[in-house]
């Protein structure tokens, strides 16, 4: 009889005296589709772009913070549900959004009873600079999940800083922490690079 999905089977070449050699079979379809949450604020519409190319990755769900600071209806029960959760902000003056920041301070409930532990967490800025102190913000995003008991995930892409690099070459920003995606202030959201959207669409498969 075949051994069931992901069960582990001793090999029949293991040699006497010898530690015996083990393997484990699978069947994709054994596998569920991790639940990833994309919650972000977008002031203009360049971190929305961001979002939905890390959900595209992923194949995660979308929940946008609104102008007021508020969630949409259901969110939070989906944040519970997923097993991943994604932040995301532009970088004003060097940090989150006061959009996001209420959304991580009402996040305090949460943290209270720890329902958030060892989530996989993960996080995104843009900005017009291209510094900008977006680090900055992604190490926000790093304490708030740490505070949450969370596991962070970074891009995992090298760098391109050689001569022959281009400006919409993947991580050509070169972030580990997280996407940093870079847009000239009178850009709007559809002029932005691709470079920086293809680096966080493949952030999110990773995740």
């Amino acid at each position: 009889m075949a051994p069931a999905a992901g069960a582990w089977t001793r090999s029949a070449s293991a040699e006497p005296g010898f530690f015996p050699v083990f393997s484990q079979s699978f069947n994709s379809r054994s596998f569920l589709m991790a639940k990833v949450a994309v919650v972000f604020h977008s002031g203009y519409g360049h971190t929305r772009r961001v979002a939905q190319s890390v959900a595209d990755g992923a194949q995660g769900q979308l929940l946008e913070i609104d102008a007021d600071g508020n969630l949409p209806e259901g969110a939070q029960e989906a944040l519970a549900c997923a097993d991943a959760i994604i932040f995301g902000s532009p970088t004003y003056m060097g940090s989150v959004s006061w959009q996001f920041k209420k959304f991580a301070d009402a996040s305090a409930k949460t943290w209270y009873t720890q329902s958030w532990k060892d989530k996989v967490f993960g996080g995104f800025t843009a900005s017009a600079n291209v510094n900008g102190d977006k680090h900055s913000t992604l190490h926000y995003f790093m304490t708030l999940a740490m505070q949450h008991g969370g596991i962070w995930v970074g891009t995992g892409q090298n760098y391109n800083n050689t001569k022959a690099s281009q400006r919409s070459d993947i991580n050509y920003l070169a972030s580990s922490a997280g996407p940093m995606a870079q847009t000239p202030g009178d850009a709007g959201a559809d002029e932005m690079n691709e470079g920086d959207l293809e680096t966080a669409r493949r952030f999110g498969q990773r995740v």
